[in-house]
């Protein structure tokens, strides 16, 4: 399967060059990636439990400050002694089962935050029992999740789109961070914390600058991210990115060239 995409020096987005399709992490290479799973059929499956209920609680227990692996062992844990069915559990049920050992590969872990993640997983259950969410579009879902204590931006939006399969939301995490400062879609002078939608309407424009779904996107880009730490160092290395913890070094602009080189072809 062949695929064309415009010249490296034609723009995306205003500002923003989509770059050769083999350089990692231009926003060509992020497109043909894109176009190559959907074409093999090979696309990252988003969604980790088989109920919203389900969902939330998965979302939960994961995120910063928890490795991926002890948050799904900790889910799976919660789920096969139906935390996520019924009329719910209250929150000391919740912190015991937390608060067991987890079997993650050959280790036995301790889950952090056990009491923490109960209490929001008790409100979240309550919330759920006394009202329907609203599930038309991943935007009114993010809202409505947004009430329940514990889940802010970025882990209603990993919700909604999980489950959705919105492309109306992003979520915005580390990796899609430093991917949108090294592509050029995100200025170094806003931050998740303060500035999480406006950054999350410059990605979505990117998105559709590149003519692919924002959700397939959004798990690429994480995908790739997370599983080239050693490569994202380097790059970050050889440039100035200030804002970006525990990166530092000389600057290195990109140059732009003529608007009207000759289009990219690539084979799937």
């Amino acid at each position: 399967m062949q695929i064309e995409l415009p010249g490296p020096d034609q723009e995306v987005i205003p500002g923003v060059v989509w770059g050769p399709i083999e350089a990692f992490p231009t926003p060509a290479y992020w497109a043909y990636q894109v176009l190559a799973r959907r074409a093999q059929g090979t696309q990252i499956k988003s969604r980790l439990g088989t109920t919203l209920r389900e969902e939330v609680g998965a979302c939960l227990l994961g995120g910063h400050g928890i490795p991926a692996s002890v948050g799904l062992a900790a889910f799976e844990s919660l789920r096969t002694r139906g935390a996520f069915a019924g009329a719910g559990h209250d929150e000391d049920t919740l912190f015991e089962w937390l608060s067991e050992p987890l079997q993650v590969g050959e280790r036995s872990v301790r889950y952090r935050f056990a009491r923490q993640k109960a209490k929001y997983l008790a409100a979240a259950t309550a919330k759920m029992n006394d009202e329907p969410a609203p599930t038309t579009t991943g935007r009114l879902l993010r809202d409505w999740l947004l009430d329940i204590p514990g889940i802010g931006f970025k882990t209603a939006s990993w919700i909604a789109r999980n489950w959705l399969d919105a492309d109306d939301v992003a979520i915005l995490d580390i990796h899609l961070l430093r991917a949108g400062l090294l592509a050029g879609f995100f200025p170094r002078d806003l931050t998740v914390e303060r500035h999480y939608l406006q950054l999350e309407s410059m990605f979505l424009a990117f998105s559709q600058g590149l003519g692919v779904r924002a959700s397939e996107l959004d798990a690429v880009i994480w995908w790739e991210m997370m599983s080239s730490p050693s490569t994202v160092s380097r790059i970050f290395e050889d440039l100035d990115f200030d804002n970006v913890p525990g990166y530092t070094g000389s600057r290195r602009r990109a140059h732009k060239g003529s608007a009207h080189s000759a289009n990219q072809l690539h084979l799937i």
